[in-house]
């Protein structure tokens, strides 16, 4: 992971925790909800000493760096979400990182009027269903638990570039509504999105200041396959103190 390449954008390119309270009681009550389904999803892995990663991973021998897992990756025909579990090489990891979950959603669940942002010729997939949009990364503790949301450069997924409001757009729409691979990990990451989202949605927002600050500092020839730009925007999460700052906004 390019850490440097964060470090070397302005401050204004940075996410910022977003106000809780500012927002209305039903996006509230829906964090909470969310908070909830994975504190249930949390009790019953504990019960037999599992966690989502391991649970995810239940069944592979070997676990190799880049390698996707579920082999194929995870995806919802109904919705059109998908998501994948991958780590890299030891000295390109997050501190303390195991690996980390990168989600999607390709253009069948998109909402209508959604079309990809301007890019240079021959970057957009000619088959209509390749031009996914990636929504966020969660980075994973060795004890399967999420410490880091992040957004990436497009080279990095290969995805199709989006604008950010178009990408937010899409965040409502990402569920995986099935049980296969594990059921557990569906629901966990499903709940994840909800209960992050308005961090998500500020991620986002950093993500193409980021990227628009190095166009303007670097004037790469394609920024979107610039290398030396890999990670566009990150913050720190603990779903603990999210519940706990959910909770005391609803209080209020």
């Amino acid at each position: 992971m390019r850490l440097a390449s964060v470090a070397a954008l302005p401050e204004t390119c940075r996410p910022v925790s977003p106000q809780l309270a500012a927002l209305s009681g039903d996006t509230l009550e829906m964090m909470a909800e969310a908070g909830s389904e994975i504190v249930e999803i949390y009790r019953v892995l504990a019960k037999t000493g599992d966690n989502v990663v391991g649970e995810l991973l239940r069944g592979a021998d070997t676990f190799y760096e880049w390698d996707h897992y579920p082999p194929g990756d995870v995806y919802d025909a109904e919705t059109h979400a998908q998501y994948y579990y991958h780590a890299h090489p030891g000295d390109q990891r997050f501190d303390g990182e195991h690996g980390h979950f990168h989600t999607f959603l390709r253009p069948g669940g998109m909402p209508p009027g959604v079309k990809p942002a301007p890019v240079p010729p021959g970057d957009l997939p000619v088959d209509h269903d390749e031009r996914l949009s990636h929504l966020v990364a969660i980075a994973m503790t060795p004890q399967g638990l999420p410490f880091r949301l992040f957004t990436v450069n497009r080279w990095v997924t290969g995805e199709t570039w989006y604008a950010a409001e178009d990408v937010i757009a899409m965040l409502d729409s990402f569920e995986i509504d099935h049980a296969r691979p594990s059921w557990p990990v569906n629901c966990w990451i499903s709940a994840m999105m909800r209960l992050f989202r308005p961090q998500v949605v500020e991620l986002i927002r950093a993500r193409d200041r980021a990227v628009e600050a190095w166009r303007s500092q670097r004037n790469p020839p394609d920024v979107f396959e610039d290398r030396d730009l890999e990670i566009t925007s990150l913050l720190e999460v603990s779903v603990t103190d999210q519940i706990q700052a959910v909770n005391y906004a609803l209080n209020r």
